[in-house]
């Protein structure tokens, strides 16, 4: 009888062991897949009710109900430029149960327009997918003497620091540096605690341009009181098809827009973020989703957990460039 060597037997058993356990992990993945959701989602919102980003994440919040065969609830943690929701969100439990729906504003641009944040952008969340990305239109007056992003930057250079721009938001503020940098000139910032109030001024003449979300400027635009000279982005608006973008008005390279996405808790298992990801890229194609996507000018877009990360790497690279290059110091 031939007996086989201790070794061989050490071997095979190992083998054998090593092909149990990977059994094991892959059907504790998919049962930790299948079994979630098993209880209500919570959606963490960093801005008030009726915000576009409480609007959006109502909309796919109710696709993912309904996918999900459990409840969304929307919990909008407004204040502080988004910390308190990004906070809240990062110390929760990592299963997935707790998802902050955010933008720009808290993972690219906050961490260079405040010397300490109460989160870690990076560290502290897991991507799981974009949900959306939007532009802005840079608008006059209907009555100024503007006609084009060209016209207004003559002007510009030639009465250095006598035009001014209002902003009302991060991605308002950092739109309109852009454009100075870039273009090279010299426009005067007027802070504003929204883009709606800035709006109001720029009719009333106390400022002579801004770039705002389409949201806010559209209905101004067709209502003939604001001119739209340009877009934000480096295609055009489907809401406004026949204003160029910036870039195509001349102002080379320019590109500044807003955008939307999913995280969960550093820590969440892959799987769930996986069957996550996965409810919320098919809700970005409800009809509730098309209807906000329609009405705020924006467009439905989707990654994966990796491209999400680098997207946002990308974005915080790209504002803090001209956050620094405006002098803009951290609060």
């Amino acid at each position: 009888m031939n007996r086989i060597p201790p070794r061989s037997i050490r071997r095979r058993a190992l083998v054998a062991a090593a092909g149990l356990c990977a059994g094991l992990a892959a059907a504790g993945t998919a049962l930790a897949q299948d079994a979630y959701p098993n209880k209500p989602i919570t959606f963490v919102v960093p801005f008030a009710a009726g915000s576009a980003t409480d609007q959006l994440a109502r909309a796919v919040g109710q696709s993912v109900t309904t996918d999900g065969k459990q409840p969304v609830v929307v919990d909008n943690r407004a204040g502080a430029s988004g910390m308190i929701a990004a906070q809240a969100v990062a110390r929760a439990a990592p299963d997935g149960y707790t998802v902050l729906i955010t933008t720009n504003t808290t993972h690219a641009a906050n961490e260079h327009l405040y010397r300490k944040l109460s989160y870690d952008p990076v560290k502290d969340f897991v991507p799981v997918t974009g949900l959306g990305k939007g532009g802005q239109v840079l608008v006059v007056n209907a009555q100024a003497p503007f006609k084009d992003v060209g016209e207004l930057l003559a002007a510009a250079r030639k009465a250095p620091g006598k035009l001014s721009f209002g902003s009302g938001s991060s991605s308002s503020r950092v739109a309109g540096e852009m454009l100075k940098q870039l273009a090279g000139v010299d426009i005067l910032h007027v802070p504003y605690k929204s883009n709606p109030i800035a709006i109001t001024d720029l009719l009333g003449g106390q400022i002579d341009m801004m770039i705002t979300d389409t949201s806010t400027g559209v209905p101004q635009i067709k209502a003939g009181k604001l001119r739209a000279l340009g877009y934000s982005t480096q295609k055009r608006s489907a809401q406004l098809p026949d204003v160029p973008t910036i870039a195509e008005a001349g102002v080379k390279g320019y590109d500044m827009g807003y955008w939307f996405a999913a995280y969960v808790p550093a820590g969440t298992p892959a799987a769930v973020v996986e069957r996550l990801r996965g409810l919320l890229v098919h809700a970005t194609q409800s009809d509730g989703a098309k209807s906000f996507y329609d009405m705020a000018g924006s467009e439905a877009w989707t990654t994966t957990s990796q491209e999400l990360a680098a997207f946002q790497a990308a974005e915080t690279q790209k504002w803090g460039q001209v956050i620094r290059a405006a002098g803009i110091e951290p609060e």
